[in-house]
């Protein structure tokens, strides 16, 4: 294991301990965590960098006003990623650093032991300055609250509803996305708008995730031929990592893919370095973005969208004594797993639908290897060849939310990353918290239309810019492409 993957493996455990106790809010939650990972990474980059002397040409620095070492002080590379990591981890995780689970000084000591090297100290001191300068340049970051959001928020038919099975919900960083400044995209992409209530189009996804993603209780309104299979099941949950418990959220999930294909592949560290901030970079932006969008287009979830189907139901109802066959004034679905919350509800999580987070993650996280990789465009690639992943909501060990425990799964993919993307773009539809337009559209067979969706330069063909997929392989494109210090902020929304 090298600094980097050691590193990283620690962010990941601040992720997940943070969430299991309720430690740390502005890191909680899937953009809390996916700008937090972004920034520790960021500055492990900039301290490689800065140690090495910037001469290596096969990285770029991340901010060209990073410190550099003081002139001729030699600084070990090693104990720049550290000092980097340690300062970034201490600043945004300072409760779950001192957390009986995860405690910091102890993973300082175990670097020092693996990766001491000359000039350890000094590169440790570099490496927290460089630290300091990379949360610096968040520091203007919106919080994650949602004051007074309730008051302003868009009502009527279509628009974001709160879950009607856990009505105290509130909103989940409904300021974070508009008011954040990107990370590396040097353009805030955006979609066009889902299907609409009120077509055929729109009522297709309805029917598809009505029949799919029923709370498993109610199976029994869905003739058997289109229920949910044991399949469709199992990637709805394999996939979750929704805050839970000892699981933490979906940036986690995808950076333990990427560490499987590091590691398999034997990179090395400068190859980690890159790596690791191209993909957090790449889910930083993805939380910006996705989360802009979502406060956009304020879709509603399919629990209030089939539940309020018929034109006679809702707020805004227009009298009527016939009501639509597609509406279902009763339906639940399967919910996002509350996993190891014995006696808590699954749940339908509070924000808006359109687009899909995890299917925005997703996309960004695992293109951006694609691309590192040299696999350009859209489809099947071989990344993934002899290798499988084991989710943590199928370990053998973590619990559902009536306190069994899950079996382990072993689960490969043989067309790569390609087949993880689409499989954890309709792994939210199989849970009924998502339309499948949240990830990307569907075709006449109802089969994700991705054919062909990036065209020559690496942009998302207009036609196919529906859902989170489609706004995932943009943001990896780009950010991929140029990857530096973005200064697109609000104010330059294009």
């Amino acid at each position: 294991m090298d600094s980097i993957l050691f590193w990283n493996h620690c962010a990941l455990e601040a992720n997940r301990i943070s969430h299991s106790h309720g430690l740390d809010k502005g890191a909680l939650g899937p953009t809390g965590s996916s700008r937090a990972i972004a920034i520790i990474h960021l500055a492990m980059h900039d301290a490689y960098v800065g140690a090495k002397g910037r001469a290596n040409t096969t990285l770029s620095i991340y901010d060209s006003n990073s410190p550099t070492p003081a002139s001729g002080t030699a600084v070990s590379v090693n104990g720049a990623i550290a000092g980097a990591a340690h300062e970034t981890l201490r600043l945004l995780y300072p409760d779950t650093s001192v957390h009986g689970d995860f405690n910091l000084a102890n993973h300082f000591t175990l670097a020092f032991n693996m990766f001491n090297e000359a000039d350890w100290d000094n590169g440790v001191a570099y490496g927290r300055v460089v630290a300091v300068h990379i949360l610096g340049l968040r520091l203007a970051d919106p919080d994650l609250g949602d004051s007074n959001y309730d008051t302003v928020a868009p009502r009527g038919r279509g628009k974001h509803q709160k879950d009607p099975d856990n009505p105290t919900q509130g909103y989940h960083a409904p300021y974070y996305g508009a008011r954040a400044t990107l990370f590396a995209s040097t353009k805030r992409h955006a979609l066009n708008p889902s299907p609409q209530p009120g077509t055929a189009d729109y009522e297709r996804y309805l029917v598809q995730v009505k029949e799919k993603g029923i709370k498993p209780e109610l199976m029994g309104n869905v003739s058997n031929a289109k229920r949910r299979t044991v399949d469709e099941t199992v990637i709805g949950v394999y996939w979750g990592y929704d805050g839970a418990k000892y699981l933490g959220t979906p940036p986690r999930l995808y950076n333990q893919i990427v560490r499987e294909i590091a590691i398999h592949r034997g990179n090395t560290l400068e190859q980690n370095v890159r790596l690791f901030a191209l993909v957090n970079a790449a889910m930083g932006d993805a939380g910006i973005l996705a989360w802009e969008q979502k406060y956009v287009h304020n879709v509603w979830r399919p629990v209030a969208g089939i539940r309020n189907h018929d034109v006679s139901l809702g707020s805004d109802a227009v009298p009527s004594n016939n009501l639509n066959n597609a509406a279902d004034t009763e339906w639940l679905p399967y919910g996002a797993p509350k996993s190891n919350e014995p006696g808590k509800k699954n749940f339908t999580p509070p924000f808006p639908a359109y687009p899909s987070g995890h299917a925005t993650f997703g996309a960004a996280s695992l293109h951006v290897v694609r691309k590192f990789y040299n696999v350009n465009g859209a489809g099947p690639d071989n990344l993934f060849n002899g290798l499988h992943f084991i989710s943590d909501e199928y370990n053998g060990v973590t619990t559902d939310n009536h306190g069994a425990v899950r079996p382990l799964h072993r689960r490969n993919f043989p067309n790569g990353l390609w087949d993880m993307i689409i499989e954890n773009g309709l792994s939210r539809v199989y849970i009924g918290v998502h339309w499948a337009f949240d990830a990307f559209q569907l075709d006449g067979s109802d089969k994700p239309d991705l054919n062909n969706i990036i065209d020559a330069n690496g942009n998302i063909k207009p036609e196919q810019n529906v859902g989170g997929v489609p706004l995932g392989l943009a943001i990896a494109e780009d950010v991929f492409r140029n990857f530096k210090k973005s200064n697109v902020g609000p104010a330059q929304y294009a």
